[in-house]
């Protein structure tokens, strides 16, 4: 599992113009799942994700988590984090998982950073999506299961 974390200060989605989810300060979460992903996968990132320490304290280090900071997640499938470049112009996408197993496995995500206390607004799994987001430092972070 595969997970780009963008610190935003606002953040939305949208599919076929209608928005699908919003925050203001917090992370953005492109989530790529393969075929070897498991729940074992889910809880290790959605706990990683809740507690890494992003955030600046009052000397202005990175030193607080969003849970501590009190920030939303906007969480978006993303198949193509696991296109293969290497050969050819044109990425493989045979190292992402399928729908039937990618789909659950993000819904699992999503309900586990609940589970930690943290909001988490969503795009739309498989839909073509637009999003926007105010990167906040920039912070932009990958994380991995494996």
């Amino acid at each position: 599992m595969r997970v780009i974390l963008q610190r935003s200060k606002q953040a939305s989605v949208k599919v076929d113009g209608e928005t699908t989810g919003a925050i203001s300060s917090g992370y953005v979460l492109l989530v790529g799942i393969t075929h070897e992903d498991t729940q074992k996968d889910v809880a290790y990132l959605a706990g990683k994700v809740a507690q890494l320490r992003l955030f600046e304290d009052e000397e202005g280090k990175m030193n607080r988590s969003i849970l501590e900071n009190g920030g939303e997640i906007l969480s978006i499938s993303q198949f193509t984090l696991y296109g293969d470049t290497k050969k050819g112009r044109r990425p493989s996408f045979v190292a992402a998982a399928r729908p039937e197993v990618a789909e659950p496995l993000w819904q699992s995500f999503n309900t586990a950073l609940e589970s930690h206390g943290l909001v988490v607004e969503t795009g739309v799994f498989g839909a073509m999506m637009d999003v926007q987001l105010v990167n906040d430092g920039p912070v932009t972070i990958m994380l991995e299961s494996k």
